[in-house]
C-alpha cells in the first residue's frame, strides 16, 4: 500500500515524474480540472490536474469547495504559471464530499465575526489555518527558549484557593449543587464541607506557585491556561487564555527586563525565520483590508516591518515618572488629542503607550518604576516608597505585551503591603514563609500567549487567535 506524504513534504522534497499518494481538502476547483488540494501541513496548495476523460462525471460533481479527497498521480514540473510542480491525477477517491447547499463556508471573503459563529470549520481558511500554525510554533519556541537557557517547567495549579492578582474576579469551584450548599451559623456558604475544604477558584496566575519552584530551582517558568470572570466583552479580553510566566532567583528588575526583551525577540525571530509563508499570507491580508481605508486608519506598519521593527531595535528604557512628563509635554496631549487624561498615579492606556512606541521613541520601550497604588502588592517596594519596581513592556500597535516586576523578598515590606490592600497573611501562609526560610531576591514577568500571538499574526481581535474563544455569554464548541 503505498503511503501518504504530507504536501509540505512534496513541496519540500520533490520526487519528480515518480507516482505519489496525497490526501486533503479543495481549495478550490477550477473548470472541472484543476483542484488546488491542501492538508493543513503548510499553507500552500498544490496543484492537481485532472484527465476529464478519465473520471466520470459522478466523481467530478462530489469534488466541492473543502470535500476531502485522496490522490494518487504523477509528480510533474508545471506547464502553467503559479506553482512549479503539479500531480498528474491516476486515482481520485472522495472520502468526505460537502453538500455545497447547506456548507456555511464559500470560496470568498468570510468576515471575522461570522468565522467566529463556525469555529469548527474556521481552521479550513487560509488566514485561520496560518494563524494556528503560528500559534503552534510559537508555542515550541516558548519551551524551546526556556529549555535551551536552562528553566525547568512547572505545571502550577489550575484550581487554586488565593488570588495572584488581588482582583477578585475570579471563578469559583465547587462541588455544591446549585442552590443547594450548606450554610454555616451566620447564613454564609460554608465551604468547609466543599471538596477542598475551603473556597476555591479557577487561577489567574501560576505566579506565586512558581515562585516556590525558582526558589528552590533557581529558574522555572509556567505556561498554563488562567482564567478571569470579568466582563468584558472586549477585542482585548477571554476568560481562558493562557499566560507564561518565567521567575528567576538572584535576579533584579534590570535583570527582568533583559530577560523580556531577549525573549520577546526570540519567539519573534522563531516565526520570522521558519513560517514566512504564514507571514505572508496575513501580512497581504492586512494589505488588502487597509487598500481603501483613510492613512490615519491604517497601522503605521505592514506586518513583517513591524515585526523586524521590534527584533531590530534595542528596547528603549523608561521611568513611569518619566513616562508621565513626556505624555504631558506631548503635542497630542496639549492639543487634547488623547481620549484618556495623562497624570501620575494613573496607569496608562493602550493609546499613550503606543504614541511612546510609535511617535516618541520609534522602538519598543519598557515603562519601569510605577506608582505602587496601581500594582501588586507582591512587588518590591523602591527607595522612595511611592513606587514599586514593576516594568511593562509596549509594543506598536498593542500595547503592553509584557507585565512584571521585582518580587518583595523583605518580610516587613511585603506583610505591610498586604495589611494595607486588605490581603489576609493567613490566607498566603505559605507564601510569606519563603521569605523566613532562605529566601532572595527574585523577579518574574507574565507574558499573555494570546496577546504575543495576536501581535505576531496582525490580527485585531484575540478572539480570532485561540481555536474556541470563552467569552461572556459564549461557551460554543
Amino acid at each position: 500500500m503505498k503511503r501518504r506524504i504530507e504536501i509540505a513534504e512534496v513541496l519540500k522534497n520533490p520526487t519528480l515524474n515518480e507516482s505519489i499518494l496525497v490526501k486533503g481538502w479543495v481549495r478550490a476547483f477550477r473548470n472541472n480540472r484543476f483542484i488546488a488540494l491542501n492538508d493543513g501541513s503548510t499553507i500552500n496548495n498544490i496543484q492537481v490536474v485532472m484527465d476529464l476523460e478519465k473520471f466520470p462525471e459522478e466523481l467530478i460533481k462530489e469534488i466541492g469547495f473543502h470535500a476531502c479527497l485522496s490522490i494518487t498521480g504523477k509528480l510533474v514540473e508545471s506547464q502553467g504559471a503559479g506553482q512549479a510542480m503539479e500531480i498528474i491525477a491516476e486515482e481520485i477517491e472522495v472520502l468526505g464530499a460537502t453538500n455545497l447547499e447547506t456548507y456555511p463556508l464559500q470560496p470568498k471573503a468570510q468576515s471575522m465575526e461570522f468565522l467566529r459563529e463556525k469555529a469548527h470549520l474556521r481552521m479550513r481558511t487560509n488566514t485561520f489555518s496560518a494563524v494556528f500554525r503560528i500559534r503552534h510554533a510559537v508555542a515550541y519556541a516558548v519551551n524551546k527558549y526556556f529549555n535551551d537557557k536552562g528553566y525547568y517547567y512547572m505545571h502550577t495549579p489550575i484550581i487554586t484557593g488565593s488570588d495572584a492578582e488581588g482582583a477578585g474576579e475570579m471563578f469559583h469551584v465547587t462541588s455544591f449543587e446549585t442552590n443547594k450548599a450548606p450554610l454555616d451559623e451566620e447564613g454564609a456558604v460554608d465551604y468547609k464541607k466543599d471538596f477542598f475544604g475551603k473556597a476555591t477558584n479557577l487561577t489567574v496566575s501560576g505566579q506565586l506557585q512558581a515562585e516556590i519552584a525558582a526558589l528552590a530551582l533557581g529558574k522555572v517558568y509556567t505556561f498554563g491556561p488562567t482564567f478571569r470572570a470579568e466582563k468584558s466583552n472586549t477585542s482585548r479580553h477571554l476568560a481562558e487564555f493562557w499566560m507564561i510566566e518565567p521567575e528567576v532567583a538572584f535576579a533584579d528588575i534590570h535583570d527582568d527586563m533583559d530577560l523580556a526583551e531577549d525573549f520577546s525577540k526570540y519567539l519573534i525571530n522563531y516565526i520570522l525565520d521558519n513560517y514566512p509563508d504564514d507571514l505572508k499570507v496575513l501580512d497581504d491580508r492586512i494589505a488588502k483590508l487597509e487598500k481603501n481605508m483613510k492613512k490615519e486608519e491604517r497601522r503605521p506598519m505592514g506586518l513583517i516591518e513591524t515585526l523586524r521593527f521590534v527584533v531590530d531595535n534595542d528596547f528603549e528604557r523608561i521611568t513611569y515618572t518619566e513616562a508621565v512628563n513626556i505624555l504631558r509635554n506631548s503635542k497630542p496631549y496639549k492639543k487634547g488629542r488623547f481620549e484618556y487624561d495623562v497624570e501620575w498615579g494613573k496607569d496608562l492606556q493602550s493609546e499613550h503607550e503606543r504614541w511612546l512606541v510609535e511617535k516618541k521613541f520609534q522602538k519598543p520601550v519598557i515603562v519601569v518604576d510605577y506608582p505602587k497604588d496601581i500594582k501588586a502588592f507582591y512587588m518590591r517596594m523602591n527607595e522612595d516608597e511611592k513606587t514599586v519596581a514593576a516594568m511593562d513592556v509596549l509594543f506598536p500597535g498593542i500595547g503592553e505585551v509584557i507585565g512584571g516586576s521585582q518580587r518583595e523578598e523583605r518580610l516587613d515590606y511585603l506583610q505591610k503591603r498586604m495589611a494595607e490592600m486588605d490581603i489576609h497573611e493567613e490566607e498566603l501562609w505559605w507564601y510569606t514563609e519563603l521569605r523566613k526560610f532562605g529566601g532572595c531576591p527574585h523577579a518574574g514577568f507574565g507574558m499573555g500567549f494570546e496577546r504575543m500571538v495576536l501581535f505576531i499574526t496582525g490580527m485585531t481581535n484575540i478572539r480570532d487567535v485561540i481555536p474556541f474563544p470563552r467569552t461572556p455569554g459564549s461557551a460554543e464548541f
